[in-house]
């Protein structure tokens, strides 16, 4: 192993009564990727700060090429080639994709006035994107983009630093297994140019696939480290949670019951000549499976209220729907957990009680006005029931991890009775322990009686998760799974188009 390019020693961060890293130690050689784990709150994110030179260490040194830095700063890590993919996007939609990818950076031409030179911005550009094979040009507007297409632009402009060291958070959260495919092909192009990777992601089947070794933190501090032959999914779980975690299937209490959500041949704006069947018992969770962009958050909007329907029909309990907007499916018992909770399922500038009474504030108020004690009462009970982590109901959702800011999106569907509930990508950045939380927040649900709609990218929360499968390929299903037929392989046979006969068994 070559001498490490980076190096953190004993470093420790204390904020007032909290110890967020207690003497750590970490190294990171060039062309190593190392697999940095925890649960969200292990420490994870101070250490990136620490390292992009964002937050100064209350103790212990860092290193760079073996010479000690007394200080470390924004500009130190850039100019050190430390390169950051956030899981958090930091584009401006109202941009080309050139622009963002060198904002702050563009080569420029001319006279005194020094204008961008477009067109060598361009010609720079276009290699990156090639290399990831993103599907998008130079020239195509970022509000154009997909979160996944955006979120492989975040991983085009980190490559455009020609960094040493590429830290990695969570970079295939919004990817379809394609994309993910050629995002390892990537790290090994770097690997073997010699650039170093810090890979951090909850989506442990990726940190075995692509880490020389693992890093494990856990309460602030170093809990482990596993080479490369010591690397598997349940050893990276014990050192994270401490224990042993359980299969993730728990079988229901009873059979599933009635036909509780049926969609006969929805047709949606995405895919005008596809229609699309599936039926969801009461008590059941159904998965829908298929790589992103086959149709199925466009689906869930459909269904919802957000997208228009342009053919077939919703039923409930037997009797068929209109649904025109989210207040027609809310009212009637439907819900919505989106993929995207920041932007589309919380007001993050508010606080929980808030987020969770805005959907149903007539259930709090008397008189045209909202009982605050009614609506801090329920919170709290809501907070306790869904161990949401978190001072008090007071608190802002902002500040939560996205395991406890799911929680707060479930929290306001559960104080309204709902029929039916539709989680899009349930546990996107969340991490073990709270991934296992909210499985079993689901089968609690389904035991209930509530039929769940799950979509899911992650192939072992689908067949780990559901009772049985939908998948869907280019807008429409292209078969249904039983809990007897489920594998990773039967699913990704159907996602890629490989039709089975329908249906409801």
């Amino acid at each position: 192993m070559a001498e490490p390019f980076l190096e953190l020693v004993g470093i420790t961060k204390t904020f007032p009564g909290v110890a967020a890293l207690s003497d750590v130690t970490f190294s990171i050689a060039p062309g190593e990727v190392v697999g940095l784990v925890g649960e969200n709150g292990a420490g994870k994110s101070t250490l990136m700060k620490i390292l992009g030179g964002v937050t100064q260490p209350t103790a212990g040194e860092l290193r760079v090429d073996g010479a000690r830095r007394d200080s470390f700063s924004v500009p130190d890590a850039i100019r050190s080639g430390i390169a950051f993919v956030h899981q958090e996007l930091n584009l401006f939609d109202n941009l080309d994709v050139a622009a963002n990818i060198f904002i702050g950076r563009e080569p420029l031409k001319g006279g005194p006035l020094r204008l961008v030179d477009r067109e060598a911005l361009r010609a720079q550009v276009e290699p990156l994107l090639a290399r990831l094979k993103v599907g998008y040009g130079a020239r195509t507007p970022v509000r154009d983009l997909s979160i996944a297409q955006q979120q492989l632009l975040e991983i085009v402009k980190a490559l455009s630093l020609r960094s040493r060291l590429v830290i990695m958070d969570e970079p295939t959260s919004s990817l379809t297994l394609t994309e993910t495919d050629r995002l390892m092909s990537v790290i090994d192009e770097l690997r073997a140019d010699g650039v170093g990777i810090i890979f951090i992601s909850h989506r442990l089947h990726e940190v075995e696939r692509c880490a020389d070794r693992v890093v494990v933190l856990r309460d602030g501090r170093m809990v482990g480290e596993l080479a490369k032959g010591e690397i598997t999914h349940e050893r990276m779980i014990r050192l994270m949670i401490g224990r042993d975690l359980k299969s993730l299937y728990t079988p229901p209490k009873a059979p599933p019951g009635a036909t509780a959500l049926a969609i006969d041949d929805v047709v949606t704006s995405t895919y005008p000549g596809k229609r699309v069947s599936l039926e969801v018992r009461s008590g059941e969770i159904l998965g829908l499976a298929g790589l992103v962009g086959s149709g199925r958050t466009e689906l869930a909007n459909a269904v919802f209220g957000i997208e228009p329907l342009l053919g077939g029909s919703v039923s409930l309990d037997g009797t068929r729907l209109r649904i025109d907007s989210p207040r027609d499916a809310i009212r009637q018992g439907i819900y919505l957990a989106p993929e995207d909770r920041k932007s589309f399922g919380l007001l993050l500038d508010f606080p929980i009680v808030d987020n969770i009474s805005l959907p149903d504030l007539a259930s709090y108020a008397s008189a045209s006005l909202v009982n605050r004690g009614r609506e801090i009462e329920n919170a709290d009970r809501q907070k306790q029931r869904l161990n949401i982590r978190a001072p008090n109901v007071t608190t802002r959702v902002g500040t939560l991890s996205g395991g406890n800011q799911q929680k707060v999106v479930l929290a306001k569907w559960l104080s309204m009775k709902p029929r039916v509930i539709i989680f899009d990508e349930p546990t996107r950045g969340v991490d073990v322990g709270a991934k296992k939380e909210i499985y079993e927040l689901l089968r609690a649900l389904s035991d209930a009686g509530v039929a769940i709609l799950m979509i899911s990218s992650d192939m072992e929360e689908v067949v780990g998760v559901s009772d049985r499968v939908a998948v869907m390929h280019e807008g429409t299903i292209s078969g249904f799974l039983r809990r007897d037929e489920l594998s990773e392989h039967s699913v990704l046979r159907l996602a890629v188009g490989t039709t089975a006969t329908k249906g409801t068994a």
